[in-house]
C-alpha cells in the first residue's frame, strides 16, 4: 500500500477528526458559572471510569478546572450544533453568563458544584484526579463520580469537530460479536 504525503504547506489535520466528539464542558468558581466546547478528550480507565482532556491555559475555564478541581462533561446531541459552536466561539472573559447567552438550561448537579446542561443527552459530573500534565500539556485526568443521560431524547446523534466550522455527525449503528460486556 502507497500513502501520498501532502504538498508542502498543505494540512492534514484539517481533513482528520479530532480526538473526541464534542462535547460542553462547564465549570463553576467564585459562584460563577461557566461553559466551553471542547473536542480533545479520551477514555483513560473503565472502572472506575476515567476521562483525560485538554482544556487551554487561554480558555476562561481553565483556571476554574485548576482550582476548583471540578467540572461536568455534557454531551449534546446534533439539534444543539449551532449552540455549541456559538458556544466555542466565545469567551466567559467576554460573555458572564453563556448558559443565558446561548439558550442553554443549567440544572443542579449532584456531587459536584458546576451545572449539568439539560439540553444535552447525558452528562458527566466529574472530579480532577491527576494533575501530573497540566503544566507541560494542559491535560487533566478526571473521575466519572456520577453520569446522567436523558431518556426523552431517543437515538441522539453526536458531532465531531474536524476543524475550521467542518463537523461530522454520527451515521449508522452497527453491532458485531464482542466479548466485552
Amino acid at each position: 500500500m502507497r500513502f501520498n504525503l501532502p504538498q508542502p504547506g498543505v494540512s492534514i489535520i484539517r481533513a482528520a477528526p479530532q480526538p473526541g466528539l464534542v462535547v460542553l464542558l462547564t465549570t463553576a468558581h467564585q459562584g460563577r458559572a461557566n461553559v466551553m466546547a471542547m473536542s480533545w478528550h479520551m477514555m483513560v480507565e473503565f472502572e472506575p471510569p476515567q476521562l483525560a482532556c485538554i482544556v487551554s491555559n487561554a480558555n476562561y475555564s481553565f483556571a476554574a478546572l485548576r482550582a476548583t478541581g471540578e467540572c461536568v462533561l455534557a454531551i449534546p446531541a446534533r439539534k444543539l450544533a449551532t449552540t455549541v459552536v456559538k458556544v466555542g466561539n466565545s469567551s466567559g472573559r467576554n460573555v458572564t453568563d453563556k448558559f443565558a447567552a446561548f439558550g442553554l438550561t443549567k440544572t443542579p448537579a449532584k456531587r459536584v458544584v458546576p451545572p449539568l446542561v439539560a439540553d444535552c443527552f447525558a452528562n458527566l459530573e466529574c472530579k480532577v484526579i491527576d494533575t501530573r500534565f497540566v503544566a507541560k500539556y494542559c491535560l487533566f485526568v478526571l473521575e466519572v463520580l456520577q453520569a446522567w443521560i436523558d431518556p426523552a431524547q431517543k437515538n441522539p446523534k453526536t458531532i465531531h469537530h474536524l476543524g475550521y466550522g467542518t463537523f461530522v455527525v454520527d451515521g449508522e449503528t452497527i453491532k458485531l460479536k464482542s466479548r466485552m460486556r
